[in-house]
């Protein structure tokens, strides 16, 4: 018997956006909130949504990914009648035979979803953060009937030319997708989370794999073909919080939201079905007010603060000195702030010393990334 849905989380991008943070690890592993992995976003939205068969697939330095995931067990997806795997690009005799695209990955694995045999197929990018479930999404699939259904986000108008765009009808149903459009022709964005019903996707994946010219990804491709062919697409509109961390500025700022209570989602807290699982099943962070050292900041046990922290998201294991200072700022594991130091609008890296005295972005011009000694401005 088969399953009733099954996920496929695209975790293989080299995410060169995030610029050294991403040297030597997936995108979807690199910290966040101090006590997270992006990747336990769509993890835990999987297992809040009952989802029982998920393949994540990795590709660039995915290592340390793949450890972390293990069997599922820290999302409760490891169980006996759950299913997670971790899925590589398929071995050659001239070696990995790379994904070409995003349509390509699943191709590659589709006999890993034959063997699941799923009546629907979710497919989800490892590399953003929210909280939900997918429930509501894939009933609205069912009840209209369609062949898929992409979950959406109104974004600014001025920012829709970053994201895939569509146009859907009184009925929600897609009249229009563009890729990336230099003059957008709405705001409503895909979040590149889709619902296919399986027979029609497993289709459309062979036949864009006979074609030479294709790309192999859902929006310049799958999508656009299915839409030429009539077949019939619906949106489902998101209206919680999304951010796309595939840069410095976003990841920082995605951190600086966790500090903000008006329409955010408070990862710190289970909220109904839909809490945020991590490696680190145990610590919680503190959340602290004005005092004398530190003021609106998300502070993490483990963490020493000795110096001054104001409006910072600050990991477990590290060392504030006594004084130094941190303004406005993401300090991500293993770091270290000595004594006389000043860090403002940055995101310091793991296990990155910033040194006595060092002066951080003082001049405040943007954001800045801090790795291993080195600062680089955005």
């Amino acid at each position: 018997m088969g399953t009733r849905l099954a996920a496929m989380i695209l975790a293989g991008g080299k995410g060169t956006r995030l610029q050294s943070l991403t040297k030597k690890v997936a995108k979807p592993a690199v910290s966040y909130g101090g006590k997270y992995r992006i990747i336990d976003f769509p993890l835990s939205n999987c297992a809040n949504s009952g989802i029982t068969s998920v393949g994540v697939l990795t590709q660039y330095e995915s290592s340390e990914l793949n450890t972390y995931i293990g069997n599922g067990e820290k999302w409760g997806l490891n169980g006996v009648r759950s299913l997670t795997s971790v899925l590589t690009p398929k071995e050659t005799e001239e070696g990995s035979n790379w994904y070409l695209g995003t349509a390509d990955a699943i191709y590659q694995n589709i006999d890993w979803l034959d063997r699941v045999d799923p009546e629907y197929v979710l497919i989800l990018s490892g590399d953003h953060i929210y909280s939900c479930s997918y429930e509501p999404m894939l009933k609205k699939h069912i009840q209209t009937g369609s062949d898929c259904t992409i979950s959406v986000y109104r974004v600014p108008i001025e920012e829709a030319s970053r994201f895939g765009i569509l146009v859907a009808n009184e009925k929600d149903e897609i009249v229009q997708f563009v890729e990336k459009p230099k003059k957008p022709i709405s705001n409503l964005a895909s979040m590149g989370i889709y619902i296919f019903t399986y027979k029609v996707l497993r289709a459309a994946l062979l036949a864009d794999h006979k074609k030479e010219d294709s790309s192999h990804d859902f929006g310049k491709d799958i999508i656009p073909t299915m839409l030429s062919e009539k077949r019939k697409l619906s949106v489902y509109l998101y209206e919680g919080y999304w951010k796309d961390v595939g840069t410095v500025a976003s990841l920082h700022q995605a951190n600086m939201d966790l500090l903000m209570s008006a329409g955010t989602t408070n990862l710190y807290t289970v909220q109904g079905d839909n809490r945020i699982y991590s490696e680190d099943a145990h610590s919680t962070p503190q959340y602290i007010g004005a005092n004398a050292s530190v003021s609106d900041s998300l502070i993490n046990q483990g963490a020493q603060i000795l110096g001054k922290v104001r409006h910072s998201v600050i990991s477990g294991d590290t060392l504030v000195e006594e004084g130094a200072s941190v303004v406005n700022s993401v300090v991500m594991n293993g770091a270290v702030i000595r004594k006389g130091a000043s860090v403002y609008d940055a995101i310091v890296g793991p296990d990155t010393l910033v040194d006595y005295n060092e002066k951080v972005n003082g001049e405040r011009d943007g954001i800045v990334l801090v790795v291993n000694g080195k600062a680089a401005r955005l």
